[in-house]
Order: structure tokens, then sequence, then C-alpha cells
């Protein structure tokens, strides 16, 4: 079968990623949809089980380190799109292992971008599409929003490694003449997201009723994001955004740590018939992270009045949406947590 066009999603076994393949393979049947992703510790191929036999979509295995690996992909594939959703994305890990997050998210990208320059000789048609994150901007304060033109400051190594990636797609673009698109974004909630980030932790913890641990005083605010709305906007920004430029793209849902952990805990008290205020008292304050940025909200105009799409899903009823869907798929939680999803990977694909 001749496809209209070959796209490469890296990370796309990821929680993000993985929305994003979907979308692409169902809508876009005469696309090919080529999923690269290195399966660590958050990518998990039970994600796309549901899409796994389509015509047009496939799977490799493969690192984004991996130049050799990089290059055989876009030959084999006849890449003409990538959208690079495949980093380290979680700021504890960062401060923990920074050297891991240059490694991935900055090697890694300069890999990718590398491999572009090097298979489209001539750029016509094609798109290097950059997704990246609101914590490049470092933090605001209790008024005014991240625009496409506020300056950098990231104040994590998880956050300086997607700055410095998203410099080097920019640095790409001017000195190469490589087609490039970048968007950032705040944070994401929905189904599948690996179970060590808030929402999917604390749904976990309330249902078993252990501790909530909300770091200093839980005053620390952020803009939400329904994974699905991502998912449309980066469809969106792919074929429609300007080349070189920049898209941020936001939820328009500012919370409070702690005002959005009491109305899950509300959420969740009605969804396990428990009694109003019975999982409030599982709520445990804790020391501080180091770097913690107090409030991140995006300015999204730029991509409602450039292109049209603005979110869809208000916060509170994507929380009851995304409570529900973990409640009901329990398998899915255990499996991902446990040893059970190395077997299901090594019956598909063989051994790691």
């Amino acid at each position: 079968m001749a496809f209209q066009r070959n796209i490469l999603i890296t990370g796309g076994a990821g929680f993000i990623g993985s929305h994003v393949v979907r979308h692409f393979v169902n809508k876009y049947p005469a696309y090919r949809i080529v999923n690269l992703d290195a399966l660590t510790y958050a990518g998990n191929l039970e994600n796309l089980k549901d899409i796994e036999s389509r015509d047009n979509y496939v799977f490799v295995k493969a690192d984004i380190r991996d130049h050799d690996a990089v290059s055989r992909i876009f030959d084999q594939y006849d890449l003409d799109g990538v959208i690079h959703l495949a980093a380290e994305s979680h700021v504890d890990r960062s401060i923990a292992n920074p050297m891991a997050f240059v490694e991935t998210n900055v090697i890694g990208t300069v890999v990718l971008l590398n491999a572009a320059r090097a298979h489209w000789k001539d750029p016509e048609g094609k798109r290097f599409y950059h997704v990246s994150t609101d914590e490049v901007y470092g933090s605001l304060g209790e008024t005014g929003y991240f625009t496409e033109t506020t300056p950098y400051d990231p104040r994590s190594p998880y956050s300086a490694s997607k700055a410095s990636s998203d410099h080097f797609v920019r640095a790409y673009f001017h000195t190469f003449g490589l087609p490039v698109v970048i968007s950032n974004c705040s944070n994401n909630y929905g189904p599948y997201q690996f179970p060590e980030k808030l929402l999917p932790l604390f749904i976990n913890n309330i249902k078993h009723q252990k501790p909530l641990p909300v770091y200093g005083d839980g005053q620390y605010t952020r803009d939400w994001l329904w994974v699905e709305d991502h998912a449309e906007a980066i469809d969106v920004i792919f074929h429609k955004g300007r080349l070189g430029e920049t898209y941020n793209i936001g939820g328009n849902n500012e919370w409070t740590n702690i005002d959005l952990i009491h109305l899950l805990c509300d959420i969740m008290d009605e969804e396990l018939a428990r009694p109003k205020g019975a999982s409030r008292e599982l709520i445990t304050f804790v020391k501080d992270r180091p770097g913690h940025d107090k409030r991140y909200a995006i300015d999204a105009s730029k991509l409602k009045n450039e292109l049209g799409w603005e979110p869809s899903v208000r916060f509170p009823e994507g929380l009851i949406r995304t409570a529900r869907w973990y409640l009901t798929h329990e398998d899915w939680l255990e499996r991902v947590t446990s040893g059970a999803y190395q077997q299901y990977y090594e019956q598909q694909y063989g051994k790691r």
C-alpha cells in the first residue's frame, strides 16, 4: 500500500505519545504512523493494544540516542514527518539523575535533527515537530501568563534539558533551514498516565486509603490540559502551524495543588461510595522539593487565533472521567506496575 505520508512519532508508547499515535492512526488511515519507543519504565505497548493490528501502524523498538537505528528508520520508512515526544519527563527523577535527562532530551533530540537533515535533501513537504513543556519558562507570580515570547528560565534539570532541546530545534531551523515547529504545553492528564504522576498516584492511594503526600503548603498552581485535547492540538499544529514558530498549548484550567486534591478527594468519595470528606483525611503535607516552581499558566491565544484550536474539556469533567478510567482499569494499573507487562512484551516482541 502506498501511503500519502510517513510520520514518525517518538515516545509513542508513553502517556501523551500513545494518545497522539491513536489519534493519527484512527483519523488518517492514508498515513503510515511509525511509533518509535525505547520502552523504558513509562513506555507501555498495552496503551496501544486497540490499534496494534492496524495496517497503517508500525511499532519499532529503538532509542532516539542511537544514530544508526534512527537513520535506518528514516531510510526504511521514507519519513516525511516527525512528531517528537520521546523524553524523560519526571522532575523528581531529574533531580536524582540529571545526566539521564541530558542524554535523552538533549542528545536524543539532536540525533533526530541530524537524521532529518541528512535524509531531507528537499525540505518541501517535510516537517519536524518538537513537543516541549511550559516548564522551560520558569515560574510565574500570582498574575500573568506564559506566552511564546516569554524568556526561558528553567529551574529544574528536567526543564533545563527541555529548554536546551528547544534551542537546538530552533538553531537547526535558522542554521540549516530544517522545517520545524515547536509547541510548549501545560500539565496533561487523562487515561494511560504512568502511576508515578500526581493524579493516577493519588487516585490509587485514595482507593487503597494510603497517604496523599502534598509538597509544601499545596499552593503551587498548574494549568491542566486534557490529553486528548492536546493530541488534537498537535494534529492542528503539525498540519497548519507556520514553520519556525512556537505555539503554547494550555487548558485554561488553573488549579492550586491543594484545591485540585480536594476536588479529587470529593470525586473519589462519591465514586467509591464513601462518606464525604473521608479521602481528605489522607492528605499529608511533606517537605518541598528543590527548585519547585510556584505557578505555571499558559496563554494559548496564538494557537486559537491562528489555527482555531481551543480546549474542549473543562477540568472538573475531565477529572471525573480520569478517576473513573483508573477505577475501571485496575488490570492495566497492575500490569504496568508489575512484571506482567514484561511477559506481555516478550510474548509479542521477544526479550528486551
